[in-house]
């Protein structure tokens, strides 16, 4: 079985925001597989479902993106997870937009709700997909900019990575985090206003 979890905040005064793009992701995935996350279990939304042929959970935590973790491990532990079968999709400032990069593990690299998630699994071992966000263009603080909308320029560029992310998830499934990395880290979406 396989854990598939976006991060972001619950609440619609963050539906769009930066933060949020892992939650996005989800939400597309599973509108084309024509699932619902149903379940509030674990503190989240969460369905049980399958993607060829394999036992799959998407899952959203609703704890807030700094306590990720919490709803993570509950799930890992519940279904007797290895972390190696943790996805997890979010966003990433230190990425342009347009870029997303799957990894096998590694650190935090300052995102609160990876964060999270390494101290409640006790390891860095669970994959992840990074969905570039960028960085302020205004001076705004990056703790302000992350919990505001994508600039308008961003968002036929945002839509897309969205797209890109979710196949990078199917092709982690079908396939295998070699061929997620492979296939997705070398592709750069170009924004039509050249601005990321």
């Amino acid at each position: 079985m396989y854990l598939i979890a976006g991060l972001g905040n619950p609440g619609p005064e963050y539906k769009d925001t930066r933060h949020n793009i892992g939650f996005k992701v989800i939400d597309l995935w599973s509108n084309e597989l024509g699932v619902r996350l149903t379940s509030s279990r674990f503190r989240s939304k969460n369905i049980l479902t399958r993607f060829e042929n394999k036992k799959i959970a998407l899952l959203c935590p609703l704890t807030f993106m700094n306590q990720s973790g919490n709803s993570i491990r509950a799930f890992a532990d519940y279904y007797n997870l290895e972390s190696k079968n943790i996805l997890i999709t979010h966003d990433d400032v230190d990425l342009p937009v347009g870029r997303i990069k799957v990894v096998r593990k590694g650190g935090a690299g300052g995102h609160k709700g990876i964060l999270s998630i390494i101290q409640h699994l006790g390891n860095m071992q669970f994959p992840r997909i990074k969905i570039g966000v960028g960085r302020p263009r205004y001076e705004e603080s990056v703790e302000k900019y992350v919990l505001t909308p994508f600039y308008s320029d961003q968002k036929d560029i945002i839509e897309e990575a969205i797209h890109l992310a979710a196949n990078a998830c199917k092709l982690f499934i079908s396939e295998g985090i070699e061929s997620a990395m492979t296939n997705i880290n070398h592709q750069v979406l170009l924004n039509k206003e050249g601005r990321s």
